[in-house]
């Protein structure tokens, strides 16, 4: 028995929580201040070289099955340590997340693992609940995508969520681009060589840390000249000066001279309007335009900001700027009755905010065992409700016994009791 063994409030054992993200998935016990963990979302196959991404929704039914049963008895066997039929689980996820692979992940809890229920919490909602709060406007810049999604008084306001393709893979992409095109290695045998010559192509994860370590978000000003320099064809606009140079080690052997331009305006993609005039700052107030009139100021005032490209430095100075720098322009301007703009520093950083509130939720043992779905309820059903369909009641075997359901409409989110 692991040294950590713990239990609940009501002699239960503590539930295990998963934030189950594109790129890294967070896990760990209810009621903690983080997660135990944080590793990356694949798998290793025998064989194969490149690791297998987990969270793929462009697969079969049995190869995810398989997939996801392999990576959830890692988690539960080389890092947490407990055994899964004693403890509940709540999951993160998002509300984009398509239903055939809730289902494939039921399966695997409930068939594979037999865990005693499973809660499937929406991770725009957990990251309020840090906070205290029941109304927020909330953009999750992940791995994938940026998704902002406005919560009001507990509920999702669905109708007016907003995505956009932009994210750390796109980061990545246009940087292992840049890299290869314009950056050179000093090796034992000479300097200055070209980057493809010397290793052909470099590692994700290694493109990763160079972003980590070395990248940053300008300032309102300074990327809008670097992006007119960028865009203009007549070479008249010229860009700032760039900040200093870096090496980077790539093996012990070989040094990456990254240049300053890279280091600057990698980022700038997450911020330039596309053919649509959209970027992850205009989400922000295409969603207030979708709420209705009078829950715009609470929302404008409670902005929240998750997700692991969210921690680039300078990424929430730079987002509140252009979402002053746009408010004034007439699209928005007639539209929005608000000017005012607040972000929330939440207690934990915002890859793991949405996990954070999941352990808060999850350490809540009345309101974890009213809202799971029980083994029993599945094994009837053999399918999750989906939280989306509000058209029949739930049977009564999806709560405990001596349990009163909740009210039908705040089943899935309300944060009340």
């Amino acid at each position: 028995m692991p040294l950590f063994e713990v239990l609940g409030s009501g002699g239960e054992k503590t539930a295990v929580v998963i934030d189950l993200g594109a790129a890294y998935t967070k896990c760990g016990f209810a009621g903690e201040t983080g997660p135990r963990f944080i590793i990356p979302s694949e798998i290793q196959r025998p064989g194969a070289q490149q690791p297998v991404r987990v969270v793929q929704f462009n697969v079969n039914t049995e190869e995810l099955y398989t997939n996801l049963k392999d990576f959830i008895h890692m988690l539960y066997f080389r890092h947490l340590l407990v055994n899964p039929r004693d403890r509940r689980v709540v999951i993160i996820e998002s509300i984009l997340c398509p239903s055939h692979f809730r289902e494939t992940l039921s399966k695997v809890f409930f068939k594979h693992f037999e865990v005693p229920s499973v809660l499937f919490a929406p991770s725009h909602l957990m990251s309020i609940m840090t906070l205290g709060i029941n109304s927020a406007l909330v953009m999750d810049c992940g791995y994938t995508e940026t998704l902002v999604l406005p919560v009001y008084e507990g509920i999702p306001v669905l109708s007016a969520w907003e995505a956009l393709p932009m994210g750390g893979k796109a980061i990545h992409k246009e940087l292992d681009t840049l890299l290869t095109e314009q950056c050179t290695v000093d090796t034992d045998s000479g300097t200055g060589h070209s980057l493809p010559t010397v290793i052909g192509s470099i590692p994700e994860e290694v493109v990763e840390d160079i972003k980590v370590r070395t990248c940053f978000v300008s300032d309102l000003q300074r990327g809008l000249k670097i992006q007119e320099a960028k865009f203009n064809m007549d070479g008249t606009a010229e860009r700032p000066a760039p900040p200093p140079d870096v090496d980077y080690p790539l093996d012990g052997e070989k040094i990456l001279h990254i240049k300053g331009s890279i280091r600057d305006s990698i980022a700038e993609m997450l911020f330039e309007q596309d053919n649509e005039e959209k970027s992850i700052a205009t989400l922000v107030l295409d969603t207030l335009v979708k709420c209705p009139i009078d829950t715009r100021k609470v929302l404008s005032e409670n902005l929240v900001v998750i997700g692991g490209t969210s921690m680039l430095p300078g990424f929430l100075h730079r987002l509140l700027a252009e979402i002053r720098l746009l408010v004034e322009k007439p699209k928005y301007c007639d539209a929005l009755a608000t000017k005012s703009f607040r972000i929330h520093s939440p207690p934990a950083k915002p890859n793991c905010t949405a996990w954070l509130g999941g352990a808060i939720f999850g350490a809540l043992q009345d309101i974890l065992g009213s809202r799971s779905v029980s083994r029993d309820y599945y094994n009837q059903t053999g399918r999750i409700p989906d939280w989306c369909s509000l058209s029949s009641p739930p049977p009564e075997s999806l709560y405990d016994p001596g349990k009163t359901p909740p009210p039908l409409m705040k089943r899935a989110f309300s944060t009340e009791k």
